[in-house]
């Protein structure tokens, strides 16, 4: 099945700094992959499931996308199994 396309993703390059924190709200099983900046507030949605970490991993490789890096180079500090998280820039 082939991945589907996020139709436009907001410029989060200014978070690619190392050691800065990204606190989010998650929601699982949504209709679309979607990111949504408003004001401070950052909302992500994936159609993934919350389960084995599955939407968890979603997230991580739309937020990537959405700041011009690598997914490996996030790390989900907080919030594994909610859906406000905390992932941390590693650099790179």
């Amino acid at each position: 099945m082939a991945k589907p396309k996020v139709k436009s993703l907001p410029d989060l390059s200014h978070l690619a700094r190392p050691g800065q924190e990204i606190v989010l709200r998650v929601t699982p099983k949504a209709a679309r992959d979607s990111v949504i900046l408003a004001g401070e507030v950052l909302r992500i949605t994936v159609t993934a499931p919350p389960e084995d970490g599955k939407a968890n991993e979603a997230v991580r490789k739309l937020l990537a996308r959405a700041m011009g890096v690598a997914p490996s180079r996030l790390d989900l500090r907080r919030g594994q199994t909610a859906r406000d998280k905390t992932f941390v820039y590693l650099g790179g």
